[in-house]
Parts: C-alpha cells; structure tokens; sequence
C-alpha cells in the first residue's frame, strides 16, 4: 500500500512540477504576448482533454473493480450458502441418531418401579 501512496507522490509532483515548468517557459519565451497567451491557452485546453482522458479511464477501472468485488463477493456468499446448508444436513443427520439412540436405550434401560409402603 505503502508504495501506491509513494507512487500517487511522485506522479502529483511530476505532474504540478511538469505544468509549472511549461508555465514559466512559455511565460520567458521571447514571444509577443498575444502569442503567449494563444500558447497558454492552447496548452490549457490540451491539458484539459488529457484530464478529462485520465478521470474517465480512472472511473471506468474504478468500475470494474467494484463490478469484481461484487462477482467476488456473490461468489462467496453463495459458497457460504451452500456450506451452510451441508453443515446443517449433517447436522440433522447427527441429531436423527441422537434421537435414535435415545429411543433405542430408553427401550432396553431397565424399568424400575418403586412400591410404596402405606402407613397403617
């Protein structure tokens, strides 16, 4: 993540370093001024499409990875669904032969009856 956030760093450097560069350049060119200003321009519409190019490509991978993360997470509730659903066969399954055996061992225990005594 670290070297995401350096890289994100460098690239907004390189980037108000690369228009401040082209600004003063253009700002001590030995041109007239009306030449000057069709340049700044010029190269402020360009830099404008080339933002407009950078967002769009930037919102559409944005997107996607959330259209991924959401496959992936569908994915992984539906195995969580089914594994659910095994679990919960067996343990209906264990819970069949609890009651089985219960009944199987209240059938052969032992009856014992307690007689009691009248007073008299």
């Amino acid at each position: 993540m670290s070297d995401r956030d350096d890289f994100g760093a460098f690239f907004v450097g390189f980037f108000v370093g690369s228009i401040s560069g082209a600004i003063a350049a253009l700002l001590l060119a030995p041109q007239s001024g009306e030449e000057t200003r069709t340049m700044i321009k010029d190269r402020a519409i360009e830099l404008r499409d080339q933002a407009s190019t950078t967002i769009e490509e930037t919102v559409a991978r944005a997107e996607k990875t959330a259209q991924d993360a959401v496959k992936r997470a569908e994915t992984m509730l539906e195995q969580a669904k089914k594994r659910a659903g095994e679990i919960a066969e067996k343990g209906q399954v264990i819970l069949e032969e609890g009651k089985e055996k219960f009944a199987k061992s209240t059938k052969t225990a032992p009856k014992k009856t307690t007689e009691t005594k009248k007073a008299t």
